[in-house]
């Protein structure tokens, strides 16, 4: 199996789970990540399968089209069982965040591969904090640990101050994040040392989280 084929593969499946759960909502709601269904009927199946569901095909298509061009990075420098350990763990380690962060929400929900991608995405920066992130908007890329910072420091700002017009997994963006940034660090563990200093400027929104969680400084709402 090829670098290409793998991917393909992924975003394939994704594609036709998702394109099931917009047309059929009984199939949506069964398997999209809920904290009730996991805590009370422990359907952890959902820890997984939320993953495959989008909101719509603008939602699908962002995270796929991120997945495709960050995913040869990433199989370059920790092979292919590397890529899906990290895609993988990092969907079911961002859900499992979320489940710790609104386990007092039992009808919180949310879907998308986001979790995953934010693993592959920050493994890659992990391994070149300076590696390039374009905008359509934004016509000179920013280093990869300077949009690493804004993208910790966003998503910690609205995990806790949640506004009605938000609907993106904050909490499994960060918790797939981290699975990308440990898996870079415990597979090269020298390369990443050498840009200890990017990677701790881009952690700083992540410590300030932790902080606010170890000692319940306003707490998650």
């Amino acid at each position: 199996m090829d670098l290409d084929l793998l991917v393909i593969i992924i975003i394939a499946a994704t594609a036709l789970v998702s394109f099931k759960g917009f047309n059929d909502r009984g199939f949506f709601s069964q398997y999209m990540f809920q904290v009730g269904a996991i805590q009370r009927n422990k359907e952890y199946i959902r820890l997984l399968t939320s993953g495959f569901l989008h909101a719509d095909i603008m939602h699908l298509l962002f995270n796929m089209l991120t997945l495709f061009f960050f995913s040869g990075i990433v199989i370059d420098y920790f092979g292919k069982v590397g890529f899906v350990l990290i895609y993988f763990g990092a969907i079911i380690a961002g859900n499992l965040f979320s489940l710790f962060i609104y386990k007092n929400n039992p009808m919180y929900s949310a879907i998308g591969a986001s979790g995953g991608v934010s693993g592959i995405l920050f493994a890659a920066i992990a391994m070149n904090p300076y590696l390039g992130i374009g905008f359509f908007f934004i016509p000179i890329p920013i280093p990869g640990y300077i949009f690493g910072a804004l993208y910790f420091g966003y998503s910690v700002y609205m995990m806790l101050n949640p506004k009605e017009w938000d609907n993106l997994g904050h909490a499994a963006h960060l918790g797939g994040s981290v699975v990308g940034l440990v898996y870079a660090f415990i597979s090269f563990p020298m390369n990443t040392l050498e840009h200890i200093f990017q990677i701790l400027i881009m952690s700083l929104p992540l410590l300030y989280l932790a902080f606010r969680i170890l000692f319940n400084k306003g707490g998650i709402r």
